[in-house]
């Protein structure tokens, strides 16, 4: 098992809260621990939404607490009954991610009745939030990782899976069961992807200079996304419709082999061009793309027209090409925006050589 640094963090906010709680006498520190636990957040931007959050949610706890208490009393189901009411005003006011924490403030405030009880909620109250502020205190003294090499490195391993398992079903030479399964660990795998994407993102700039360069690798990376998803598209269409591939005509068959090939190609390129590894770009196939898609297109169009309730070989074909031409227009953008990229920024140091320096 990993030990990634959220695992870390969270167990150092835990320790922070219970010792401020401890050094600020409050009674029952486990709550700050439980509200600690709630707030930890992957990286600061989320942690700041998410302060400010967990004070709102914890304010309807409370006052919800501190009404039925003294309205009602703090009978069991007079609990329940305000448990639901805080959850209906969290759904209302789109503060899904605290009914957790408020529910915890609405118990633990709710478990006392007297004549100090007012006190009682305002120490429980505090106690909460001394977590909460403690889970923010560690996001920003302990840094988040650097997603950009996360999400590089998943998207460079995901897009040479997919252009690996692409050569292999274009030559039908693969196992389909075997596939079948890693098909399902790429789309999992991409789902990966655009998460670290979100969390990249969300990391701020602060120099003019990064904020422009990290904009235009914002652009750049969602598309690699999304030519990784086009290809991942390719290998489901070739999974899915294996048989009426191999029943297609010879000169057919090849040209769609070819064209897969020049376009796993280009793509391998570009990931590498992207970070320095091929300097120059490859000009000289850059007609060869839409030349090749033009022929594969008019290769498809002379194909027999006759079809039949039984015999849809003409419909899956026409699905696999439009999705070919469609994986290639997404590494032609991709291409046009790496080329531009490199244009403004020539020194760029390479993913991996930051890597050593973390």
């Amino acid at each position: 098992m990993k030990l990634g640094a959220r695992i870390f963090k969270t167990g150092i906010a835990i320790v922070l809260s219970l010792y401020l709680a401890q050094i600020l006498h409050s009674p029952s520190p486990v709550f700050a621990a439980i509200a600690a636990i709630f707030a930890i957040q992957p990286t600061i931007y989320r942690s700041y939404l998410t302060i400010i959050e967990q004070i709102q949610g914890n304010l309807i706890g409370a006052i919800v607490a501190v009404i039925f208490v003294l309205a009602i009393g703090n009978h069991f189901i007079i609990i329940g009954l305000a448990a639901i009411i805080v959850i209906m005003i969290n759904l209302k006011l789109k503060l899904e991610n605290t009914i957790g924490l408020s529910l915890v403030t609405l118990i633990s405030i709710m478990e006392s009745t007297g004549d100090t009880f007012i006190t009682f909620a305002g120490i429980r109250f505090s106690t909460i939030m001394i977590g909460v502020f403690s889970a923010f205190l560690v996001n920003l003294v302990f840094m988040p990782p650097k997603y950009e090499n996360k999400l590089y490195v998943k998207i460079i391993s995901t897009t040479e899976e997919i252009i690996r398992w692409i050569r292999l079903s274009s030559r039908h030479d693969y196992d389909h069961q075997l596939l079948k399964s890693d098909i399902e660990t790429i789309k999992k795998n991409v789902k990966m992807m655009e998460d670290f994407y979100s969390m990249y993102k969300e990391e701020r700039s602060y120099l003019k200079k990064s904020y422009l360069e990290k904009s235009r690798k914002l652009v750049i990376y969602r598309q690699m996304i999304l030519t990784a998803r086009k290809g991942l598209d390719i290998l489901k269409k070739l999974h899915r419709f294996e048989n009426e591939l191999l029943q297609l005509p010879g000169e057919f068959k090849s040209a769609i082999q070819e064209q897969l090939d020049l376009l796993i190609y280009r793509h391998e390129q570009l990931m590498l061009r992207f970070i320095g590894k091929v300097p120059l770009p490859a000009s000289e196939n850059d007609g060869d793309v839409f030349s090749n898609n033009q022929e594969l297109f008019k290769l498809f169009l002379a194909q027999p027209r006759e079809m039949d309730e039984d015999n849809l070989h003409l419909f899956h074909t026409m699905q696999i090409v439009a999705t070919i031409i469609d994986y290639s227009e997404q590494i032609e953008h991709l291409d046009m925006l790496i080329t531009s990229f490199h244009s403004f920024h020539h020194n760029e140091v390479p993913i991996e050589e930051k890597d050593k320096h973390l």
